[in-house]
Order: C-alpha cells, then structure tokens, then sequence
C-alpha cells in the first residue's frame, strides 16, 4: 500500500435477521459494528483519504440466482443493503464517528450471494460485480489491511466459507478486543427496521440499461446505496448484441449556481471523480488492465460523458446533465430508472415526457432514504437527521470558518 491509498479493511457480516427492524439489527450487530468502526476511524487520521470499510453482506435470496432477473431480486436487495447502510448511521450518530468526508470511514456495502446452507464452492468465481459470490470474494485482488467476522454461528459459518475458498491458513478476525494482524490480512499479500415503500417496477422483467441522476456532491450513503442498487438493477448479462450499462446523470455546475453553502460545492470533475470511483469499487474486483476509459465532449444535450468500459461488454457512464431530465429523454435505450423515495415526482415526470416522445416508459425502482435517527429518539448532537449533501456542505463550511 503506497502513501497515497487509504487503508482498506472488510466486515463480513451473516444475513440480515428478518423483520429487518432496527431493533433486531442493533441486537445483532450494531458491538460488532461499533468495535469496527472505531478501528478503521482511527486508521483514517493518518492518512489524507478516509479509510475504507468494505461491508461484506450476506444475501442468502442472491445465492443460486444468477440467471434471475434483477427485477424479481431487487425489493429485498434495497432493503437489505438499506437496513445495513441504516445502521451504520446510527452508530456513526451515536459514536460521533465521521463516515461523511475525507476526515472519516469511507463505507462501502458489498451484496453476496451466500447462504449458510449453501457450500461457497457451489458458486462461481466472478470478479465483476456489485454481486459476488463467496468465491468471486476470495480471489478479489485486494489488500484488506484486516479483516473482521462477526462472532455468531452464521458469521462463523460466514468467513469459515471465505477462508476454505481462499484456500489459505490463517484466521480473520473477531472484533472481540483489539484485532491483530495475520498471514490472512497482511499487506502486500491481497486477499486474491428500514420500511420498504410500494415501488412501480414489473417484477420478472429484464432491464440491461439502467439509469440514475443527482448532484451527487460530498458522497454520502444516501447517493451509495443509490448507486449500488442503479448497478444493480441492469442485468449481469445480456443477449448477443445488446448492451448492458448504467448511467449515472451528473448535474452540471452551471445547474447548482444556486445551492446553499456554494463555496464548498463540489466540481463536476471532482463528483463525477468520485462516482466512478465508488462505482469501480463495486464492479471490478480483479487485476485485469483491460478496461478501458473514454470521454465524450460532443455538442448535443447529455454529450459530455465519461465511460468505463469493461471487458465483460458492460459500460459505466458518468454523464454531465443540464437539465432536470438528462439521458432519459435523449436515449430511447434504457429500461431501469432508480430514484429514492423522496423523488417520486421526478420519475413520474420522466415517463410522462417519454410518452410523449413516444418512447416506453421507464420501469422505476426506488432506494430508501436514509437517516441517523433511531426509533421514537433524536440523533446525537453535531449529527443531522436526513442524511444530506446540504447538511455535509453547511458542516465543513463551518468547519473551514472555525479555522480561519
């Protein structure tokens, strides 16, 4: 690991206990989750970039679905990664942990296809994500400075899975007192009750081009689980001849002129810089140099665009919008339009202008919105409810005004 990456470090957690209610969720991990936060918090003040947890989720319903549509496996994906993301909240709130910006933890939700009832050798290897199996997490190609386990029967069962398929000796660590180094983890030798609302998509149907839009500034966990589920949501394959993509909409600058807290707003390059670095982190987990990047500038509505193109025929592209509507009325091509809760309107406003172009309505699937609040109580003093990029701008402006 060179001076200028952040440390890494991986959670492996057991399935989510159902009914996902915060309560069950606290009972079942929020020690283990506290001990790890507080690890990797401490890791970060040496370094300029936030250290990164990568949270390893269980999702038993993934486990043997490959060739399920997205579509059918999506409601309780979002609410599993949601609850997930949910309590990290809470206990970042409650320990006063920063997980919004450089100074903190950078948490990153992996969805795995495992099930305590399944042995990991039953699934495939593949490096390209945001789903992975317990196989295709063994032989990433990533240095995790340590590993954590939760101490049940399932996470045992859990990195019991991992370590048989990484096929190497070694123990990752419980987060039971202070975790200690071992050959699993070293470095230089990679390890090779959130309520759901009703949401308009068409169970069953296949969508290969997936689309997203936001300011995305300072990303937060809100704008992750939203990504995540906008890979998610286009199919991990396609038929001879049909692309496979996601775009994320990126509003322009010249659109955010007028948001609170200007000063510390982000450039388009910076947002979309971190965009598809989070979206990179999730679908690529190999080595392989074969990927490819170009950029489009061209003088046409949505023409500005940054593309990752990866060798399985999948493109990620970042595309710099200057309209409330970007590429879901210029590309007649898209199926999935993600949006969050809060953000009906939009995708009503969406399909309405689809329709009148002619074109077919976009199948809309929604993310929860997240905050720091528990049940019935308030968040911890220096902490916003909502979890916000206006809320993220106001603390570092004022944290930038406390230093002059």
């Amino acid at each position: 690991m060179t001076e200028e990456e952040a440390p890494r470090f991986i959670l492996f957690v057991p399935p989510v206990p159902p009914p996902a209610t915060l309560q069950a969720l606290k009972a079942a991990f929020a020690d283990t989750l506290t001990q790890v936060l507080r690890e990797v918090a401490s890791a970060s003040t040496e370094y300029s970039k936030a250290a990164i947890l990568e949270i390893a989720l269980a999702c038993p319903h993934l486990a043997g679905k490959q060739d399920a549509p997205r579509s059918q496996l999506y409601d309780e994906t979002q609410s599993a990664l949601a609850a997930i993301y949910k309590l990290v909240c809470v206990v970042a709130a409650a320990e006063h942990i920063n997980v919004e910006d450089s100074d903190g933890v950078d948490v990153r939700v992996i969805p795995v296809a495992w099930s305590p009832s399944r042995d990991w050798y039953e699934d495939d290897a593949n490096l390209e994500g945001p789903v992975l199996s317990i196989a295709g997490l063994a032989q990433a190609t990533r240095a995790w400075q340590y590993a954590f386990g939760v101490e049940n029967e399932e996470g045992e069962a859990m990195v019991r899975a991992f370590v048989t398929a990484k096929g190497k000796g070694g123990t990752v660590n419980r987060v039971q007192g202070k975790p200690v180094q071992n050959d699993l983890t070293a470095p230089n030798d990679p390890l090779a009750s959130v309520s759901r609302s009703a949401t308009s998509h068409a169970a069953g149907q296949r969508h290969y081009n997936s689309v997203v839009g936001g300011t995305f500034d300072h990303l937060h966990i809100g704008h992750k689980l939203l990504l995540t589920m906008t890979l998610f949501a286009a199919e991990p394959t396609a038929p001879k001849g049909k692309s496979r993509s996601s775009i994320i909409g990126i509003t322009g600058d010249e659109l955010l002129k007028n948001k609170k807290h200007i000063s510390v707003l982000e450039s388009w390059s910076d947002r979309q810089k971190a965009v598809a670095d989070f979206c990179d982190s999730l679908i690529d987990f190999s080595a392989s140099s074969e990927k490819k990047v170009t950029t489009r500038n061209d003088p046409v509505p949505n023409g500005k665009s940054i593309d990752i193109h990866y060798p399985s025929g999948y493109t990620l592209k970042c595309t710099e919008i200057q309209d409330p509507f970007g590429p879901t009325i210029t590309d007649e091509d898209l199926g999935a339009l993600i949006i969050s809760a809060e953000t009906r309107s939009g995708g009503k406003a969406v399909n309405d202008k689809r329709k009148e172009k002619g074109w077919k309505e976009l199948d809309v699937f929604e993310v929860d919105v997240l905050d720091a609040t528990e049940e019935g109580g308030a968040v911890s003093e220096g902490f916003e409810s909502k979890i916000s990029s206006t809320a993220i701008r106001a603390k570092i402006e004022k944290k930038r005004e406390s230093k002059v």
